[in-house]
């Protein structure tokens, strides 16, 4: 009797354990895609201080800022907390690029 109740919660187990990762995907595929955009907004800033247009570098700067957020977020949704953390790194540079740039 105990073999016979053993064996669908096993089963069970086994079935979560291997979809985990696949449900969490998703998420972790959003989380890249706004590391991606905040890389592109980053250069974007770039070119616009080089320019000398110090409102449009604030500007981007704050949104690139914002999808720092939303990969941390996303990241943390799909259990890459490890990302997640990274991201600070890349916060504190932005902060710094915004100090530089008289954003604050």
């Amino acid at each position: 009797m105990r073999l016979a109740l053993a064996t669908p919660i096993a089963i069970l187990g086994f079935t979560l354990s291997t979809l985990a990762p696949a449900l969490a995907a998703p998420s972790c595929v959003q989380g890249q895609r706004k590391i991606e955009e905040a890389a592109a907004l980053r250069f974007q800033a770039r070119e616009e201080a080089r320019l000398g247009n110090r409102d449009r570098v604030c500007d981007t700067l704050d949104e690139v800022g914002d999808r720092y957020e939303d990969a941390k977020d996303a990241f943390e949704d799909c259990g890459a907390d490890i990302v997640a953390i990274d991201l600070r790194s890349e916060t504190r540079a932005l902060r710094a690029a915004k100090t530089v740039n008289r954003c604050d």
